[in-house]
């Protein structure tokens, strides 16, 4: 089936907003050829479980990203150097992802991550101390976008003091994602992930002489015992530092948004704390903070009666396929009762579910209990409402200027 020809998923009113887009798609055309490109957008439950499920026909490897040119339509960047690339964590096939899985889940496991509630707490507490000016706080700069990597920075082992460094670069790296970058950006946003590894190498190499209890003393332990090597090493904690602080980010200004339009919805939840982990679940549902992940076609084959040649991408879209009405009635609906709360994508599905879900899931009801506990009321900055990151691939909010 053919989608018609006014769907655009780079127009700016589908950045803003893409769920009538991704309603179009659904019903449309669920396997959808990006023109003048070899990307589809795969928006259905159906066809974006389905995908999951056959890793023989649909990679993790992230081999190429869009890139705009100024004019015509966009291309596609390699990020496979002909094969030659690198695959860690999410963007690895088994059995190379669980052997890295296996290195950095001792650090995430739900049992350790509780114990550092009262550092994330403080930190939180910190942060709202620095830049709450008795009326007024810049929630995603000021909190939402500096706690998550916070976080991620001290169970690595990397300096509090690098953390506003790293979100520089780790949101200019994540930026090469997004389908939107320009030919003319491109340049910056590739420095930014060469400057982000070069940092995170000399880090470990520093560790390897007193390796510590900590994220990077676990990798320099594997590197020594011959486990992994140094390029794998600094390739993870990349993608922890990219994606770490990323998606939890959008969860925290996400969810603050959905109460700011909502003044029942707040004062329900000031009432009643335990209904903070409900809409926390609601809200990665409704504005997942990763609108999707990519998949590279491994051979000739089909999704949905599509046929896909081998080489081609695809972009599996969470955000589409969590407002599914097959998969959840009255989808656009915040429903904390849902019976089936949790089985929402917003942090992947299978062997390649997130392995920091219960970091941020943590951080984010830390850190909304506190907004609402210091709060009467939470609305939307005056003016212009906030806009979103222009992207394809993440849901979080532009900060303020």
């Amino acid at each position: 089936m053919t989608a018609s020809t006014d769907i655009n998923p780079f127009a700016i009113t589908n950045i803003e907003n893409p769920y009538p887009l991704y309603a179009s798609l659904r019903q449309k055309c669920p396997a959808y050829r990006v023109p003048g490109t070899n990307f589809y957008l795969v928006s259905s439950w159906k066809l974006v479980t389905e995908a999951l499920t056959r890793a023989e026909d649909f990679s993790s490897h992230l081999t190429g990203v869009l890139v705009h040119p100024a004019e015509g339509p966009p291309v596609t960047f390699d990020m496979d150097g002909n094969g030659q690339a690198i695959h860690v964590l999410a963007t690895a096939d088994d059995p190379s992802h669980q052997r890295h899985r296996k290195l950095v889940l001792p650090t995430l496991v739900a049992k350790r991550i509780r114990t550092l509630e009262p550092a994330i707490a403080d930190y939180a507490e910190r942060l709202w101390n620095n830049h709450f000016d008795g009326r007024h706080i810049e929630w995603v700069s000021a909190l939402a976008d500096r706690l998550p990597l916070q976080m991620v920075a001290h169970l690595i082992g990397l300096p509090e003091a690098d953390v506003p460094q790293l979100l520089t670069w780790s949101y200019d790296s994540t930026e090469l994602l997004s389908g939107l970058v320009s030919a003319e950006r491109l340049p910056e946003v590739v420095n930014a992930a060469t400057q982000l590894a070069g940092y995170l190498y000399n880090k470990l190499e520093a560790a390897q002489a007193a390796p510590g209890e900590n994220l990077l003393g676990d990798l320099v332990r594997a590197n020594t015992n011959g486990d992994i090597d140094t390029t794998v090493a600094v390739l993870i904690l990349v993608q922890l530092v990219g994606a770490g602080g990323e998606s939890t980010a959008g969860l925290i200004a996400n969810s603050a948004r959905m109460l700011a339009d909502n003044p029942l919805l707040q004062q329900e939840l000031r009432e009643n704390h335990e209904l903070i982990p409900p809409f926390l679940e609601e809200s990665l549902r409704l504005e997942s903070p990763f609108r999707g992940h990519h998949r590279h076609v491994t051979r000739d084959t089909t999704l949905g009666g599509v046929p896909l040649s081998a080489g081609s991408h695809l972009i599996l879209l969470w955000g589409s396929a969590n407002r599914d009405p097959a998969a959840f009635p009255d989808p656009d609906i915040l429903n904390m009762g849902r019976p089936n709360l949790r089985s929402h994508l917003a942090f992947g599905k299978g062997a390649h579910f997130c392995v920091g879900a219960a970091l941020a899931r943590l951080e984010a009801k830390i850190a909304l209990t506190m907004l609402l506990e210091k709060s009467h009321y939470v609305s939307l900055t005056d003016g212009a409402p906030p806009e979103w990151v222009p992207s394809l691939f993440v849901r979080r909010h532009r900060v303020c200027s």
